[in-house]
């Protein structure tokens, strides 16, 4: 007689929903226009709301040329359960910190969530050791998202797929993994 077939939570099937949290760096995806702001889909159970003038040196006049789809880098200045998010592209005083609209040419892909905080912690030497071997752009945000850039598109895929691959791997395994990656960058 056969076994039945094994059961799985419905949470476990389900992805892991971001929850928003005030001074977080987040990837979206610019999904409608509404008056002078955009809705970004964060990846949480709510879109966020993206002013037209949240960016380095915009005026009512001098607004940034965001389209629908467009992938923003951004900081949520409110986070709250009886708020709905909003992001900002500046610091608290209006400079560029390196936030704004990615570039199109870049690859978006997607963590877990625990992986996201592995790689941003200051003891995880993985993106550094990367940038040894190759010259690349990257934006991670705590949502999850992973926006990169490098040189080439084979080279951008191989380093998504040297971080995507990391998620269980300890500090000496990554280490291993970022010497065999040097070494096939370098032709070996």
């Amino acid at each position: 007689m056969c076994g039945s077939p094994a059961r799985t939570n419905q949470n476990e099937i389900e992805e892991e929903k971001y929850v928003p949290a005030r001074g977080d760096d987040v990837i979206g995806v610019v999904t409608n226009k509404v008056g002078e702001s955009y809705k970004v889909n964060i990846g949480s159970s709510e879109e966020a709301s993206l002013s037209s003038i949240a960016f380095p040196g915009a005026t009512k006049k001098n607004k940034p040329n965001i389209q629908i789809g467009d992938l923003v880098f951004a900081k949520l200045l409110i986070a709250s359960i009886d708020m709905e998010p909003e992001l900002v592209c500046v610091n608290s005083l209006g400079e560029n910190v390196g936030l704004g609209v990615l570039s199109t040419s870049g690859f978006l892909f997607t963590v877990p969530l625990h992986h996201i905080r592995k790689l941003l912690n200051p003891e995880c030497t993985l993106l550094k050791s990367l940038g040894k071997a190759l010259s690349f752009e990257i934006a991670v945000g705590m949502n999850g998202k992973i926006w990169i850039k490098a040189k080439s598109v084979k080279q951008t895929i191989a380093l998504a797929r040297a971080i995507s691959i990391s998620e269980h791997m300890n500090k000496e395994e990554m280490n291993k993994l970022c010497r065999k990656f040097v070494d096939r960058q370098a032709g070996f």
